[in-house]
């Protein structure tokens, strides 16, 4: 795995729940969420759509 931060980019400083000790790669992350928090049958359709394009990297 490479490391998060590469050469010539220093990362922000500590701060609030930010910690930049753990700090990795998000490859194969996603997040899906309505803007004003509503709940939808979309959302969970996004959601589920995520997850099946993630499958591949081994995420169900």
């Amino acid at each position: 795995m490479q490391p998060a931060v590469q050469p010539g980019w220093s990362q922000p400083p500590r701060c609030g729940l930010y910690n930049p000790r753990f700090e990795h790669d998000a490859c194969g992350i996603g997040f899906v969420a309505h803007v004003e928090g509503r709940r939808s049958h979309r959302v969970l359709e996004m959601g589920l759509e995520a997850l099946r394009n993630h499958a591949h990297r081994g995420a169900v």
